[in-house]
């Protein structure tokens, strides 16, 4: 975009939609992610003040540290242009914030996707890509919340190199979320620095098994595809009924289960025909177990990614 095509727009309200990701899905450790049908939504303008405010109660930072403001801020910088005065972002968090279904990346994905939008477009969807990997440190999260789908990425010299494929109709994932947080940073402390190869070996393999799988819909590949041995095993014990929540729901008829992102929620994959029976006999399960401070939400595959909804 040349420089005279830029004008500010003060006053010129940007409304997003970001999806919840989920991320490894088992044994694509900071490599897989899916972007799912759980929105935050944030309105953005530019604005001669720094005016943020949460539109549901959910408390959010209202200065500079806030993550959509400091993406936006990222994206001018990268463009060449002068920061405006401030914004005006209006936030609703749907997405719980801990919980490993990337509230993190969503507020990158808002803050770069307004400020494109702000600025006119000057960079494509996978150069924001890029820009949200290096604030987000690894790509599987921030780049379905941009791409939508199943998406596969590796980073080289800092560029981010991603496929999205589209999910099997028959397929429905069934988030367990708790009533308590794990912050990513402690879920990543306990990872050991390295793993062993025949460790190594095993994750890529079923890795790339359940990118195939789930894009063919080839159910009989999951059970296997989903096992890891380099971060759940880990993290496991700092998720109180998490291994409960496993056994429970191959027994009510998961295909796969994980760990989403760094957790503590822990995602199901599920049949689209047996959906509202697996909420239900997991919804009882969880209450007859004790596990009440959990809840079960089925969500269906977002295929768009962070998109505006007016203008």
């Amino acid at each position: 975009m040349q420089s005279g095509e830029y004008r500010k727009r003060i006053g010129d309200v940007l409304k997003l939609k970001i999806p919840a990701t989920s991320a490894n899905i088992g044994s694509g450790f900071d490599a897989l992610g899916i972007a799912l049908t759980m929105y935050n939504e944030v309105a953005i303008e530019e604005s001669d003040r720094l005016e943020i405010r949460s539109l549901d109660g959910v408390a959010v930072p209202e200065g500079a540290d806030n993550l959509i403001y400091q993406s936006a801020c990222r994206l001018y910088q990268e463009c060449g242009k002068p920061l405006p005065k401030g914004f005006k972002i209006s936030q609703s968090n749907v997405i719980p914030m801990a919980r490993g279904l990337g509230s993190s990346s969503a507020c990158v994905a808002a803050g770069l996707m307004g400020a494109n939008y702000l600025l006119g477009k000057p960079l494509q969807r996978e150069e924001l890509v890029n820009i949200a990997c290096a604030i987000e440190g690894h790509p599987d999260n921030v780049t379905p919340a941009l791409l939508g789908g199943l998406t596969a990425a590796a980073v080289e010299n800092g560029r981010v190199y991603a496929v999205t494929l589209h999910v099997a109709d028959k397929f429905r994932f069934a988030a367990f979320i708790p009533d308590f947080e794990l912050k990513t940073s402690l879920a990543r402390s306990i990872l050991p620095a390295t793993v062993p190869r025949q460790d190594a070996v095993y994750n890529l393999s079923r890795s790339a098994l359940m990118a195939g799988s789930l894009a063919t819909g080839h159910v009989d590949n999951l059970r296997v595809a989903v096992q890891d041995k380099l971060h759940q095993p880990y993290r496991l014990s700092l998720i109180p009924g998490a291994e409960e929540i496993f056994d429970l729901s191959y027994e009510y008829g998961s295909f796969a289960t994980y760990i989403s992102g760094a957790g503590p929620t822990v995602m199901s994959i599920i049949s689209r025909r047996h959906e509202e029976e697996f909420e239900t006999e997991m919804t009882q399960q969880l209450a007859a177990r004790g596990l009440s401070g959990w809840r079960v939400v089925i969500l269906d595959v977002d295929s768009r990614g962070a998109h505006k909804v007016s203008h």
